[in-house]
């Protein structure tokens, strides 16, 4: 394959590279193909193994950057010198940028560029060509890398990435020295003509300054730098492209060169401008930052400290003694909405200077520390801040104004505030806020007297967010209004003796007001106008707010009248003035001749002809004493006969009596003699005699008259009926049971059992009778009822009928 070449003045070379691809494409072919037969190549064997691509591949295409035109831009051509015009081969590439931003004819093999290209982007693409049958696809030569190059032009101007920049000279420093070095970059290809080639050049400032053409190195002009007479110059400093020729591109950059002092090694801060950043909310003493100056000398001359030039208000700088850093902190409070922005002058001066060097000025040197002040959100600000007190009068209506408080946002937004009343401080509600305005009116009725003052707190919060609240104290003091009468101190009483004097000074009284007027109280007093006829006593004002009552004549009898009553009119002063009556009780009492008060009840006064007050006492202390006698009989009695009840319940343990008896079942109602348990078991030892035993002192149940068997054993009988075993048997069980502690306690059941001796009837076993010959007739047993029949039938002599049927 061999490309086309179409661009500037690399056509003849383009043209003599083809030449000689395609003759030694021609070569190589002649040289692998072989001869062929009847004008047709061999299509099968060897030789089509042995074929090798034909033609000449070019490895680098050109194209142009920041192609502006409106038709694809033409790149270069492919082509194979099997191609020979009849459509059959297709031409495709493939790599960077293949089908998007270049794209090529299948059929020609033309490559065009549909995109603009920047060389400062991407220089160079790289590609693969192939060519196929466009029949069957397949390759008919191997795949051919090649590179698209983009052809670069003057289209960046140069840039001073490092700026602006700051330098410093040392004042007097000969002409010549070097102050900084600026560099500019250009984006440009530097290996294809002039485009990056950049030269300086100094716009202002040039006459104290030079800028080296070509480094950019800049120097000082002049010898007589004088950093007291200025301390700093501005440059503008230029760059240009192309070499500096017309139509070359430019950039500038801004230079600040600062002029330190010569004191042979002043200190020197490395950088001339330091940049912090504290929030307004930061506490008095927050560090905002550290800087260090550094100095050449070495030993004692290297020690310094530092000192705020300018900036001082709101910050301060120490040294810290171990680093030789100078710590700036803050002084005062900072607020960001009045000053977003300080600079601060730190500098830092040797301690210690050399006087050879005094006359070109002091080891010093200065650096700005740039504060700046974050904004922080801050609650609403109370003006005053320290509360407020308002003053209303307690007969101010409902609704009335009471004062207004005022806040506002302290931040650059200035929110709007909302107003409201903690009311844990004015549970009762008896006052309201605006929550726009701040305007506090009142909610009830005030009562001075109730409470003179209300403290109350107010909350004001940002109406966009709720979490930025402060809160103010609000005193409301209640200003008196005269609306309460004065009235006497206390329920005034007084006494008097029977032979008082006309003139006496009876008692003085006061008065008390709720109200307290500003310029004081005065209270008038006066005889109530129904009081205006009386004869007996009189009131003298005493004109220091109390009175005396006094008595208009002499001599006075209790058995006729013992109390007197006098109304008395009481008025303060306003305004308005108001006034009360109040009644002063006066009791006419009998005296000794000391004039000591003995009694003021008339009847009391009879009684004490006949009993002394020590007399009264006695018979009382005689009354109580016969009073706890009588309750202490009372007590007794009931404790008696509570003790007494006791006692018959515990008796009732002994009369239980036990009792165990089959019966003769539901047809035998003479089994059992009921009267037996009526009384107590106490019967009298049997006794022997000639007729037999006394059956009248046994139980029934042993005398009954169906028993034949005892009268056939009434001797036996008599001889065992002896109830002595019995007691002594029952007497010997219950001295046991006393004696041992672990049977249960006395009032519980004891069951006993005593077989006895044997029984008073003879053996009725079967087996014994049948075993021997015995001719008893057992025909009595049929007498004794049902339940012995069948034993009758056992021991009766059988039938002889009966046995022979």
């Amino acid at each position: 394959m061999a490309p086309s070449w179409t661009i500037g003045r690399w056509t003849l070379v383009a043209a003599l590279c083809l030449l000689s691809g395609c003759f030694f494409g021609w070569c190589e072919a002649s040289r692998t193909s072989g001869p062929t037969k009847g004008g047709s190549q061999q299509e099968h064997g060897t030789s089509s193994l042995e074929r090798v691509k034909r033609g000449w591949v070019w490895n680098q295409f050109f194209v142009v950057e920041e192609y502006t035109g409106t038709e694809p831009l033409y790149v270069g051509k492919i082509h194979t010198d099997s191609d020979e015009g009849e459509g059959n081969i297709k031409y495709t590439i493939s790599g960077e940028g293949a089908g998007s931003i270049f794209i090529i004819d299948e059929l020609t093999g033309d490559i065009h560029a549909t995109e603009r290209l920047d060389r400062e982007e991407k220089a160079f693409y790289t590609l693969r060509a192939q060519a196929r049958d466009r029949l069957s696809n397949d390759p008919l030569e191997p795949e051919s890398e090649f590179v698209i190059k983009v052809q670069d032009i003057n289209d960046s101007e140069p840039k001073f990435l490092a700026g602006p920049y700051i330098g410093s000279v040392a004042e007097l420093s000969p002409i010549g020295t070097s102050v900084m070095n600026v560099t500019a970059s250009d984006a440009d290809d530097p290996t294809y003509g002039s485009s990056a080639r950049v030269v300086y050049s100094v716009l202002d400032g040039e006459k104290f300054f030079t800028v080296d053409r070509h480094t950019g190195i800049i120097r000082t002009a002049v010898a007589d730098l004088d950093r007291e007479t200025q301390d700093r110059y501005e440059l503008v400093v230029k760059a240009t492209d192309m070499a500096g020729q017309m139509g070359g591109l430019s950039g500038s950059t801004t230079v600040t060169i600062v002029i330190t002092d010569v004191n042979d090694n002043p200190p020197r801060f490395p950088q001339k401008m330091y940049q912090f950043t504290v929030s307004e909310g930061s506490a008095v003493g927050t560090p905002v930052g550290r800087i260090i100056a550094t100095d050449t000398d070495m030993g004692e001359n290297t020690d310094m400290t530092y000192l705020i030039r300018d900036g001082g208000d709101l910050f301060k700088v120490t040294t810290d003694m171990e680093t030789q850093e100078a710590v700036v902190s803050i002084k005062k409070a900072l607020d960001f909405e009045s000053r977003r922005t300080h600079n601060v002058v730190v500098e830092a001066v040797n301690k210690h200077v050399d006087p050879r060097f005094v006359d070109l000025g002091t080891f010093k040197d200065q650096t700005i520390v740039r504060v700046s002040v974050s904004d922080v959100d801050e609650p609403p600000i109370f003006q005053p801040a320290d509360g407020t007190i308002m003053e209303v009068q307690e007969d101010t209506r409902v609704g009335a104004l009471v004062g207004i408080v005022t806040a506002r946002d302290p931040d650059v937004m200035n929110a709007p505030v909302r107003f409201s009343i903690d009311r844990t401080t004015d549970q009762e509600m008896i006052f309201h806020i605006d929550p726009d305005s701040g305007v506090i009116t009142l909610g009830k009725i005030l009562d001075r007297e109730i409470a003179g003052w209300h403290n109350i707190t107010v909350k004001a919060v940002e109406a966009d967010n709720h979490t930025m609240a402060s809160h103010t104290a609000v005193s409301i003091r209640i200003l008196d209004v005269n609306d309460n009468p004065p009235e006497l101190a206390t329920p005034y009483e007084a006494s008097i003796c029977e032979d008082a004097k006309a003139g006496q000074l009876i008692h003085t009284i006061s008065v008390v007001d709720k109200d307290e007027p500003q310029s004081g109280h005065r209270f008038f007093f006066a005889l109530a106008p129904e009081a205006s006829g009386n004869r007996h006593f009189t009131l003298r004002d005493v004109k220091d707010n109390t009175a005396g009552i006094m008595t208009q004549r002499s001599g006075f009898n209790r058995h006729e009248q013992n109390v007197y009553f006098l109304p008395i009119l009481v008025e303060d002063s306003g305004p308005p003035s108001l006034s009360s009556t109040n009644t002063l009780t006066i009791h006419i009492c009998g005296c000794d001749p000391d004039g000591a008060i003995q009694s003021c009840n008339a009847t009391a006064y009879v009684m004490s002809a006949a009993l002394s007050p020590g007399a009264l006492i006695a018979l009382l202390v005689c009354i109580l004493i016969l009073i706890v006698l009588l309750l202490l009989i009372l007590t007794l009695k009931r404790h008696r006969k509570g003790q007494k009840m006791t006692e018959d319940e515990e008796d009732m343990r002994d009369n239980v009596i036990k009792y165990n008896d089959e019966g003769g079942g539901e047809q035998d109602t003479q089994a059992y003699d009921m009267s037996a348990l009526r009384n107590l078991y106490d019967f009298p030892e049997a006794k022997n005699s000639d007729s037999g035993p006394d059956l009248l002192s046994l139980p029934q149940w042993m005398q009954a008259s169906r028993a034949p068997f005892f009268v056939d054993a009434a001797a036996a009988a008599a001889a065992t009926a002896d109830f002595s075993l019995f007691k002594g048997y029952i007497k010997k069980k219950v001295e046991q049971a006393d004696a041992d502690l672990s049977v249960p306690p006395y009032d519980s059941f004891q069951t006993y059992a005593f077989e006895g001796s044997s029984s008073p009837a003879l053996s009725l076993s079967s087996i014994h009778t049948l075993s021997t010959t015995s001719e008893q007739d057992f025909s009595y047993l049929s007498d004794w009822g049902p339940r012995f029949r069948q034993l009758a039938g056992y021991y009766a002599p059988g039938n002889p009928e009966e046995e022979g049927s």
